[in-house]
């Protein structure tokens, strides 16, 4: 199970990097929680692969910087599309 696990964070790491992916989107394309997205590639990645993990770090600081923006677009649409099926 060590072996799985180790290989799920490289793994979680690389979909990261490659997709510009969120936490969350990582956690529903493997079917993981987002605490063990966030585990594995904040702790585990830290001392199994230096060098991804450094570029996973930029990927997550870039998104968390962004969150503010993509929940006000989100809240956005869900209001315009109320609006648009009240018609």
């Amino acid at each position: 199970m060590k072996g799985a696990v180790e290989e799920r964070a490289v793994e979680l790491g690389l979909y990261i990097i490659e997709n510009d992916a969120t936490v969350r989107a990582a956690a529903k394309k493997y079917g993981v929680s987002k605490s063990t997205v966030h585990k594995d590639v904040a702790e585990r990645l830290r001392y199994l692969n230096p060098a991804l993990y450094k570029q996973v770090k930029a990927v997550l600081e870039h998104n968390k910087a962004q969150r503010h923006i993509r929940g006000g677009m989100a809240t956005r649409e869900k209001y315009l599309q109320k609006k648009q099926s009240a018609k």
